[in-house]
């Protein structure tokens, strides 16, 4: 099985889970740089989209920012065909920002179109643009338009998850949501990549 792997905005390509996906279920994952573009969710959409323009893949998987990512790439390319694994996806993520940030600090950020973020992935600062927010306000809730299973914990203290509960209940290409005791790491996921993937692909 061929797959898309999208990891999440502080996560890397031989992170944890496509390791797992690739050295332990034997899948065939292409993990991406997924900030080779910029930071802000349509540039990382457009990483996938060009891998998925180009064809081949079975199942497009991503976790939080990457899940948000990958979402949006069904949202785009609704006649492509592949299954859709979502690990903890980051939906309502220009809320997310905004629950986080004061007022000043988001005037702030639109004022200076610059704001410093920690990356702990890389160990340094990064700077945002306000085209985040702009393309965040505009892409946290994509409509699906594949068999998707999302996967999500319950002790989840980065993206609640009742942000899938909801996109669960609303869409109806969602198959399953597998609430798992786990936080946003999503640590304890892996053993159920295979069952969720096959649930996703059955149809």
């Amino acid at each position: 099985m061929r797959v898309l792997f999208a990891h999440g905005f502080e996560g890397a390509p031989d992170g944890g889970k496509p390791t797992y996906m690739s050295e332990a279920l034997g899948w065939d994952v292409v993990a991406p740089v997924m900030s080779e573009k910029g930071w802000n969710i349509k540039q990382e959409t457009d990483v996938l989209l060009e891998y998925i323009d180009a064809g081949g893949f079975d199942l497009i998987a991503g976790s939080s920012m990457g899940g948000l990512a990958a979402a949006n790439a069904s949202a785009l390319r609704p006649d492509a065909q592949f299954g859709l694994l979502l690990i903890a996806p980051a939906f309502g993520l220009a809320d997310m920002w905004r629950a986080a940030l004061s007022v000043k600090e988001m005037d702030e950020w639109q004022q200076t179109d610059a704001r410093a973020y920690h990356h702990h992935g890389f160990g340094h600062d990064i700077t945002l643009d306000w085209a985040f927010m702009q393309t965040a306000d505009k892409m946290s809730w994509p409509e699906l338009n594949h068999p998707t299973v999302i996967l999500h914990g319950i002790q989840d203290d980065i993206v609640p998850i009742e942000k899938s509960r909801r996109v669960a209940r609303e869409d109806s290409n969602v198959i399953a949501l597998m609430e798992i005791e786990d936080g946003h790491r999503m640590q304890e996921a892996k053993e159920h990549f295979a069952k969720a993937a096959e649930m996703c692909l059955r149809t």
